[in-house]
């Protein structure tokens, strides 16, 4: 899926999404996330977009996996919801958020609180806990 930059981010933050996720996915190398709620909306707008190097490249080296599936086909994200941002101390940070989504007909509902780390002035996804 490929977006136009005035598009309505699909973080759901109501900026366009070249303002919004589509200027962290555009330079990820070059441009970091300010803190660990950025991050988590854009690599939730990474997911609808099927931006899997970008998911791959802002997860911890510690905890990534070798390889990222791609979207299922027929697979729609709804919505994001970030229920709570708790910034713990400099570099570590929890994101509790609820994404939602549809495939074949059935509602899929993501509850997690997940853990964010900042290394060399850069957020990355840790882990999290499924509620």
């Amino acid at each position: 899926m490929t977006m136009l930059p005035a598009e309505p981010c699909p973080c759901g933050r109501g900026s366009s999404y070249a303002g919004c996720c589509g200027r962290w996915h555009a330079g990820a190398q070059y441009l970091q996330a300010p803190d660990a709620q950025a991050l988590m909306r854009s690599r939730y707008s990474a997911f609808v977009l099927g931006l899997v190097p970008y998911l791959l490249e802002t997860w911890h080296p510690t905890t990534r996996p070798a390889a990222l599936e791609p979207n299922e086909p027929g697979l729609r994200w709804l919505g994001l919801q970030v229920k709570r941002h708790e910034v713990l101390d400099a570099a570590h940070a929890l994101v509790e958020f609820v994404a939602r989504s549809k495939l074949g007909g059935r509602a899929h509902r993501l509850h997690e609180i997940s853990r964010f780390t900042r290394e060399d002035g850069r957020w990355f996804y840790v882990d999290g806990d499924l509620l």
